[in-house]
């Protein structure tokens, strides 16, 4: 069976290399760092009484229309390491709750009843809500000019008011999308509500890995028949001979293969392989900060919650109530910010939802700023992100920035990696398919 090297050890390229390697082919999975894994790791930090804790970059989530991603983690064997939640929670400041949960009516339908008794939106804003939805799943796939306006130009058009923008649909998809309204093609904003709550009667449920990333996405654990894990080896060129890649340079010396697949951040594409000739220069970085909080004692006895009119955005409960995690999606005005203004911010605005962290003591706090987290998806970029196949018979690209059909998300970069698997399959004479189809 032929050889494959895959260059970038993130979601993408395991994803690739994984699938081929189910395929019967021969793969070189090649990593600069210690670990794999990408943007989704995990790493020490000083813990109670000197001991080190174990804390996610960020914390990661996925929905259960997040098909591909799934089948990744079957192919992992660790799909029973993350734990599913049916309920959405909403909280106000002031700390009232509202749930939306699925009920017995099939879907579109199945969260309608638990919608109407949401506490934090009035009547006026619920009808427009639902004319909004309804008009999502006419216009989702059939209308030609999403990708050409913001979500927030598309909220605007169909009427609603601000309290049902800046309650209902921005938590939602800023946290998803990682873009502010103003910013994101309405595109994936439609994308996100058609899959996720208006296609079938789960797929709105919140998949959170009850593990460390770290042991998600373990080299050991993916490497195996066919696959071999190569850490501490950044691939630093690809080398071209007419229209065919003839090796990559890789710790000083030459590695071949007869297919490769270039999986790497798309800011090092341009040093690593410039004849691609590629323009990304519409494709712009968006951040998230995360900050972890431990407390003396419980402050919440909610798994999550999205937080309404502040700028953090979730919270989610990582241990019993004492630990949680707060989290800022498309968090610009907070790069530039001191981390014990961070802190400060943090506290006083989760204080105002949950009661029990003023008489809590804070224990240590850490904050981490995701500045590459992933890419703004605006308007006209989908077009402008290149495709799998490359003018290269043997060379093909995979990332959450290539043209994978969703935006910068785990399932946009497990899609771009099969995407990238099957044209390798399709290059060596013996088609197969990975790509799992969406819900809708």
């Amino acid at each position: 069976m032929a050889e494959v090297l895959v260059a970038g050890g993130g979601l993408a390229g395991m994803a690739a290399a994984v699938a081929l390697a189910g395929a019967g082919y021969r793969v070189g999975l090649f990593e600069s760092r210690g670990f794999v894994g990408g943007r989704a790791t995990s790493y020490p930090v000083p813990g109670a009484g000197g001991a080190e804790e174990t804390i996610d970059n960020c914390q990661h989530i996925l929905l259960r229309c997040c098909v591909n991603l799934l089948d990744f983690y079957r192919r992992l064997g660790v799909e029973d390491r993350i734990r599913f939640h049916g309920e959405f929670y909403f909280l106000e400041p002031g700390g009232r709750l509202s749930v939306l949960r699925a009920g017995r009516l099939p879907a579109p339908l199945h969260l309608a009843v638990s919608f109407g008794r949401l506490a934090f939106l009035s009547a006026r804003e619920k009808l427009a809500i639902a004319s909004a939805l309804g008009a999502v799943r006419r216009e989702y796939g059939r209308r030609e000019d999403l990708d050409q306006i913001t979500m927030l130009d598309w909220l605007r058009e169909k009427g609603q008011p601000p309290e049902a923008v800046s309650r209902f649909w921005r938590p939602v998809l800023v946290s998803a999308v990682n873009a502010e309204l103003e910013v994101m093609a309405a595109r994936h904003g439609l994308q996100v509500f058609r899959l996720a709550f208006l296609a079938s009667a789960n797929g709105h449920e919140m998949g959170i890995p009850s593990v460390p990333l770290r042991d998600l996405y373990r080299s050991d654990a993916i490497g195996g028949a066919g696959l071999e894990v190569r850490l501490r080896s950044p691939v630093e060129r690809i080398r071209f001979d007419g229209h065919m890649v003839s090796g990559v340079d890789v710790a000083g010396g030459v590695v071949k293969a007869d297919h490769y697949v270039c999986a790497l951040p798309f800011e090092q594409i341009g040093a690593v392989a410039p004849e691609l000739g590629l323009d990304l220069a519409a494709i712009h970085h968006s951040s998230i900060t995360g900050v972890h909080l431990w407390f003396d004692r419980a402050v919440t006895e909610l798994p999550h919650a999205a937080l309404l009119g502040r700028t953090i955005q979730w919270v989610f409960n990582k241990a019993g109530g004492r630990y949680v995690q707060v989290v800022v999606s498309a968090s610009a005005s907070l790069v530039a910010m001191s981390r014990d203004r961070v802190i400060g911010l943090a506290l006083r605005e989760l204080a105002e939802f949950l009661p029990m962290v003023r008489e809590a003591a804070l224990e240590r706090a850490h904050v981490v700023k995701e500045v590459r987290a992933s890419f703004a998806p605006a308007p006209g970029l989908e077009a402008l992100r290149p495709l799998t196949r490359t003018r290269f018979d043997n060379l093909f690209l995979a990332g959450d920035w290539t043209r994978s059909g969703w935006p910068a998300t785990m399932e946009g970069a497990v899609r771009s990696g099969y995407l990238a698997a099957e044209a390798v399959t399709e290059a060596a004479g013996a088609p197969r398919k990975f790509l799992l189809q969406d819900v809708a």
